[in-house]
């Protein structure tokens, strides 16, 4: 990006806040998405997706705000808790040090942060069991595949889609135990989940050594894995929002990860719980998703084989390895 890029986004960016410190006291809650935009197609727009659906329900609005970059996210915090949104509510896994500044600051506000953990007596961390919703679709790429070798490309190459990674490793071995696994990453800074070409790169690179399935747990770049599918006539994975319909016959389905779900509740102050909340299977946090846009590409013997793994994880006859507990990948 060079200077005047720069300046032009920087500019952007506190024009947002400015407008947002001018207006009237908010009474309404707030979102604040996290970097990719919000109509991502994926992570943000699911989070987006949940605030819409909370307000066509309860007849309420609120208020939102998508970052421009990481120096923007105190003060967004900030801006919004001193004109009295509440609840206030992130998505993403880097808000962490904002927020525990900030919570400390407004004891009375209340803050739901998607994907981060903040010990505070004013915050809810919503947290995800990503890597058993990997697990499932992983088994399906295994068992789909004729070729024998499925793909992953994950965004920024941080510990919460290693996190996905592993579980989806770990799901399609236990359904074909010589299984190849390709793993490759986008980027290494904010900028891997808006970077679709990258992605498609890295797909083609995967086709072309034998992947035939190739999961894309990237946000919004993560378009670009799909596309590139579409285009080879093989298989891709969607991730977070159902992104089965952006290529019907060639999405094989998506992971589903119910951002939608935690905003829509955590937006009504009622249901805030400070401490942590894990979702998962049995909460329909995670899963698969089946609709009639993928529903010709998985049998039904295909799908009771994926949810036998379902009710094996469910039970705890089977466990699903996190990263994020020792950062290891057996």
């Amino acid at each position: 990006m060079n200077y005047f890029s720069k300046r032009i986004s920087a500019l952007a960016a506190g024009v947002a806040l400015s407008v947002l410190a001018a207006g009237a006291a908010l009474a309404d809650p707030a979102v604040i998405y996290d970097l990719g935009g919000k109509f991502d197609k994926s992570f943000n727009e699911a989070a987006y997706n949940g605030a819409e659906a909370w307000k066509k329900e309860t007849g309420g609005s609120f208020t939102d705000l998508e970052l421009q970059n990481d120096a923007q996210r105190e003060q967004a915090l900030r801006r919004f808790a001193s004109q009295g949104a509440n609840p206030i509510v992130m998505a993403g896994f880097s808000w962490g040090t904002a927020l525990g500044t900030v919570a400390a600051e407004f004891p009375d506000t209340h803050f739901v942060v998607i994907d981060a953990v903040v010990e505070a007596p004013n915050v809810q961390s919503v947290i995800f069991d990503e890597h058993t919703g990997s697990f499932l679709v992983g088994a399906l790429a295994a068992l789909k595949s004729t070729t024998g070798t499925v793909g992953f490309v994950g965004g920024m190459d941080v510990p919460i889609i290693h996190k996905f990674y592993c579980g989806y490793a770990q799901g399609a071995k236990a359904a074909k135990a010589d299984v190849k696994i390709i793993e490759n990453y986008t980027g290494t800074t904010p900028a891997a989940w808006n970077d679709p070409v990258t992605a498609g790169e890295l797909t083609k690179a995967q086709f072309d050594a034998g992947a035939d399935v190739v999961f894309a747990a990237a946000g919004g770049s993560g378009l670009g894995v799909l596309q590139a599918a579409a285009d080879a006539g093989k298989f891709s994975i969607g991730v977070d929002s159902n992104q089965n319909y952006l290529h019907p016959g060639s999405v094989l389905t998506s992971m589903l990860k119910r951002v939608d779900v935690a905003v829509q509740s955590a937006l009504t102050d009622a249901n805030f719980k400070p401490g942590l909340t894990v979702l998962g299977l049995k909460e329909n946090g995670v899963g698969y998703a089946l609709d009639d846009n993928n529903k010709a590409l998985i049998d039904d013997a295909l799908k009771a084989q994926v949810d036998a793994f379902s009710a094996k994880i469910q039970s705890g006859e089977i466990t699903v390895h996190d990263y994020t507990a020792d950062n290891t990948c057996p």
